[in-house]
């Protein structure tokens, strides 16, 4: 699962996610991407159950990106907890994604296999996306 080795705190605020991708949000890699449509915040399991379903599905064939990383720390409250008494403990990471964020990539297989790969994994993720071609992609290379 995705995580970060270290960090230089262990909680950190909400955070306001408004506005879209001002960053991340062209193709940079591959000639096929997933672009979210909404604000949401990513968790490591669900970005490694994408990445598992387009991997199996191009049958390890071509190359896949992976252009977030959970490294926001999460915390919670143990259930039935009083309020007050401090910050919940650690629980998980998330990456928060804005719209317009392009989260995978993919470059080494045919169209069609681009296209149902990254539907499968786009399925896998707690957002509305969309499957994006690079403009200058020809299906002859």
């Amino acid at each position: 699962m995705l995580q970060p080795k270290k960090t230089r705190y262990r909680r950190s605020q909400k955070g306001r996610m408004k506005g879209s991708a001002q960053r991340g949000n062209q193709l940079a890699f591959g000639s096929f991407g997933i672009k979210v449509l909404d604000s949401a915040w990513l968790t490591g399991r669900q970005i490694e159950a994408a990445r598992q379903a387009i991997t199996r599905h191009m049958k390890r064939e071509g190359q896949l990106w992976i252009r977030i990383f959970p490294d926001k720390p999460i915390t919670k409250k143990p259930a039935e907890v009083r309020m007050g008494k401090g910050k919940g403990s650690p629980e998980g990471f998330v990456a928060p994604v804005t719209p317009g964020r392009i989260i995978m990539e993919v470059e080494g297989v045919s169209y069609q296999t681009a296209m149902e790969a990254l539907r499968l994994g786009a399925q896998k993720l707690p957002v509305q996306a969309k499957i994006i071609v690079r403009r200058d992609y020809s299906e002859t290379e």
